[in-house]
């Protein structure tokens, strides 16, 4: 793989926003274990199917919100024995998603991070994976807006911060969640599903559904001027 075939050309484009889990980091299965596991230990069957379905791209917040809305009983302590467990399972297993630090040094445009996950998290994850170089001071986390996604709050903080206009603003992403916040933004979205966690869900159908304007599953096919010779050879 050379380097001009991981440096993608992208005048179109002011901003790239990245989400962190699933696309930065391969971490949504190990998440999402961490997640079944917790909720199991307070008394709610859940699999990991309906993990990745219900919860897959949104906050710990969204997670309390939605068992207790459905008389669930989920204790103050919930968020911080989850983290406890994911920070353990990051520790063991936690890797980079391929090639990932090469398309981001090559880019030449503005990018960010824009994660429902806590900046804690963030934080943990970049720095075991190597990646925190190239993102300081450039992080944004749902606990910077009101409403996290699939509301377009943390997007659009993130590209006021930036200084970039939403329609040339492209975001990368891996869940129906993360879509429906860019699209809802104004924003380009592309669906990623290079994760593990995609291994044997059809995330392409998922994320077209959601109304990603890209599909692709390897950082080494992140190239935008090959998207606009097929949006322009598709005329």
């Amino acid at each position: 793989m050379t380097s001009a075939e991981l440096t993608p050309t992208m005048t179109e484009y002011e901003l790239i926003i990245f989400d962190c889990d699933g696309v930065l980091v391969d971490s949504e299965l190990l998440s999402c274990r961490c997640l079944r596991d917790q909720l199991r230990r307070h008394g709610i069957e859940i699999d990991l199917d309906a993990v990745f379905e219900l919860f897959l791209g949104r906050s710990v917040a969204s997670v309390m919100e939605h068992y207790r809305s459905r008389g669930h009983r989920v204790p103050e302590t919930f968020p911080t024995e989850l983290r406890n467990s994911v920070r353990r399972a990051f520790s063991a297993s936690l890797e980079a998603i391929p090639n990932v630090a090469q398309v981001l040094r090559g880019l030449g445009s503005a990018y960010c991070v824009a994660s429902s996950s806590d900046l804690d998290r963030i934080n943990f994850s970049l720095e075991l994976t190597g990646l925190s170089e190239l993102f300081a001071g450039r992080i944004f986390t749902a606990q910077m807006v009101r409403r996290g996604k699939p509301a377009p709050d943390l997007f659009l903080h993130a590209a006021a911060t930036m200084q970039a206009e939403p329609l040339r603003t492209l975001v990368i992403e891996d869940s129906v969640s993360g879509v429906q916040a860019a699209k809802a933004a104004g924003m380009t979205a592309w669906g990623f599903v290079g994760g593990s966690h995609y291994a044997a869900r059809d995330g392409q159908a998922l994320l077209t559904a959601a109304g990603a304007d890209r599909i692709f599953g390897r950082m080494a096919d992140f190239r935008p001027s090959l998207a606009r010779e097929e949006n322009g050879s598709a005329r």
